[in-house]
């Protein structure tokens, strides 16, 4: 009987997998030795890894601050991955211009729950270098730059462990004290033999519309007397080789670059022809997880005002600025 194919590149992710975990065992072998060397060697993985499967147009560097436009600037970042437009004279001077950043990473070659929550401490601090954005909930529940937490591996591997809902728990925990609006959340969390989370935020969070046998009307509950406290949601959706409906080809690595190209082309349109490409061949498998509520007063007043006057708006592309609730950007 022949062997079902598989697409070339669920092949392409189970090899890059192989490798970080080939990586992993020999970093480990002197860890103890040279704890600093191990880390250095870990961020050259990715780095790597960032180079081979983003578009060459974005280069890739270690080991830098970010600078804001008025001279703020971020703790030390591990990776970060730079515009095509970024200067070349500034390439190698380690501080990074932020309009020019595209993303920034942390690596770890053992995540631990320190790492977590250190984590989400340096991505808001990211995050608040940039100005904030008014005028979709798009635009409002980001900034231009994505930030995560890459590792090779995890250090909850003793008997009876439970590593996705450890991680899990310490992400959320850790999200729900220190981030005080969706756009501060960390965009993803990879571990590279183990899972992906990726950070999600779902609009306009709105009740069933009222009967006419209750004596409302729609368009009272299009002026918001009926629409719930919450306008949004963010939620943490966990890929891990766990879900029921899991992919049979699901690597972390490829929900890494598949979610990564598609956040990168929010604000990068050239790049959307490939993310379509990577969802259709579904290298980046399926996922779920719990909401976190939001005010509607995390929108600017003309957002809210928006739709308060239009209810819910409808979809209309995929790239839609104001998508409908349940349309995770």
């Amino acid at each position: 009987m022949s062997q079902e194919k598989t697409h070339d590149l669920h092949d392409f992710m189970h090899q890059l997998s192989n490798e970080m975990a080939a990586e992993y065992d020999r970093i480990q072998k002197r860890a103890t030795e040279d704890p600093g060397t191990a880390g250095d060697q870990g961020e050259e993985n990715w780095t790597e890894l960032l180079r081979g499967w983003l578009p060459r147009t974005y280069e890739v560097v270690t080991k830098g601050r970010i600078i804001s436009q008025d001279g703020r600037t971020s703790p030390q970042v591990d990776v970060l991955v730079l515009k095509s437009v970024y200067p070349e004279k500034l390439l190698n001077k380690k501080l990074y211009l932020a309009a020019g950043v595209a993303a920034a990473f942390e690596c770890k070659t053992t995540l631990t729950a320190a790492h977590i929550e250190k984590s989400v401490k340096t991505c808001i601090e990211v995050k608040n270098l940039y100005p904030v954005r008014e005028g979709t909930p798009y635009k409002e529940l980001h900034t231009p730059v994505v930030y995560g937490l890459l590792a090779h591996s995890h250090s909850w591997k003793r008997p009876k462990s439970t590593p996705e809902d450890n991680i899990e728990r310490k992400l959320r925990k850790a999200d729900n004290l220190h981030a005080s609006h969706p756009r501060e959340c960390v965009d993803m969390l990879c571990i590279a033999d183990f899972g992906t989370w990726i950070s999600g935020k779902l609009t306009f969070i709105y009740p069933s519309p009222p009967s006419v046998s209750d004596g409302s009307s729609l368009n009272q509950w299009r002026d918001f007397q009926y629409v719930l406290e919450g306008a949004a949601q963010t939620t943490y959706v966990r890929h891990t080789r766990f879900h029921d409906k899991q992919t049979k080809n699901f690597t972390p690595i490829g929900t890494l670059i598949s979610n990564l190209s598609r956040r990168l082309a929010w604000e990068d349109v050239a790049l959307r022809d490939l993310v379509d490409y990577y969802q259709i061949t579904k290298i980046g498998g399926v996922g779920m997880g719990g909401f976190r509520d939001w005010p509607i007063s995390i929108y600017s007043q003309d957002v809210i005002n928006r739709i308060k006057s239009s209810g819910l708006l409808p979809k209309t592309t995929t790239w839609d600025e104001w998508q409908i609730a349940f349309n995770i950007h």
